[in-house]
């Protein structure tokens, strides 16, 4: 198992720092802010918190980057129970969060939460200049039985209905195969951090309530996209027949001409944890064109 060594600036976790608080419908939304210049906001994917940014976030700082990094409802230090978890209800969660803090922003989602940034363009672009969607769940899927002829494709799959039966070993194992190859140097210590969170009363409760939800709302919404977009996809990610080909599917659906494709080689579902440097430098090109203080 090969690993990477953290950025030098990254070695204290953002989420070992209090958060801030943002009250909103049901609950209330952590985040942490920091720096000067124009705003991009980071959105996890589901099962995890801000912390999954760690790597990129002083990268982004150094920069000349403000940086909020935001738990998604039901995740990290936000309110653990909620009436529903759609990209819907995150995306509404991230538009008020960046008229908060004063926007607008880039606002970059991981997963479900590139579905959600789908979601917050379309419906409020006076706050969003820009999406950066990494292996994002934005289109519905449909079932194909061939998909399972892939083992690597069949054994995410399985750990996933594992997971969906309550079963935190089963997401540990779900994490494994989606980081094929290269680990972060933290790698133990973050399994250990995500399993002591998911244990806590509500919390994986809301990754299954997640894992259920469809992106059809966020696939409904590409089309009404106006500002430019960046997918990354990993060219191993196991949630995916061909990640590739998911990616220019996402870029077709936008308006002609907003979208871009970075594929990051050896990387899977987590491109941002695995390949920082990669992912960075993809992230950080995109807002020099796009982003505005």
């Amino acid at each position: 198992m090969t690993q990477h060594a953290p950025h030098p600036a990254s070695l204290g976790h953002p989420s070992s720092n209090s958060p801030s608080y943002l009250p909103v419908a049901g609950g209330r939304i952590a985040y942490e802010i920091a720096g000067q210049g124009p705003l991009v906001v980071l959105a996890h994917g589901m099962g995890h918190s801000r912390d999954a940014y760690r790597f990129l976030t002083p990268r982004l700082l150094a920069a000349g980057y403000r940086v909020a990094a935001v738990d998604l409802r039901g995740c990290g230090e936000s309110t653990a129970e909620w009436r529903s978890y759609t990209r819907t209800d995150i995306a509404g969660d991230l538009i008020s969060l960046i008229r908060h803090i004063g926007g607008p922003a880039t606002l970059v989602g991981h997963s479900i939460s590139g579905g959600a940034a789908t979601i917050a363009a379309a419906g409020a672009p006076e706050l969003i200049t820009g999406i950066v969607e990494i292996a994002p769940f934005t289109r519905a899927q449909a079932m194909q039985l061939s998909s399972f002829r892939s083992r690597t494709y069949r054994q995410g799959a399985y750990r996933m209905a594992g997971t969906m039966m309550g079963r935190v070993s089963q997401w540990l194992r779900y994490l494994d195969h989606a980081y094929p190859g290269t680990k972060p140097a933290d790698w133990n210590a973050r399994q250990a951090g995500i399993e002591s969170r998911l244990r806590e009363p509500g919390r994986m409760k809301a990754l299954q309530a997640m894992l259920k939800t469809s992106p059809a709302d966020a696939g409904q919404q590409l089309a009404n996209v106006r500002c430019p977009a960046l997918i990354i996809e990993g060219s191993l990610d196991p949630d995916w027949i061909d990640p590739r080909a998911e990616g220019e599917a996402i870029i077709a659906a936008l308006p002609a001409g907003a979208g871009e494709l970075v594929v990051i080689d050896g990387a899977g579902h987590y491109p941002h944890d695995q390949y920082p440097e990669e992912t960075a430098t993809a992230i950080l090109s995109f807002l020099r064109e796009h982003a505005h203080a």
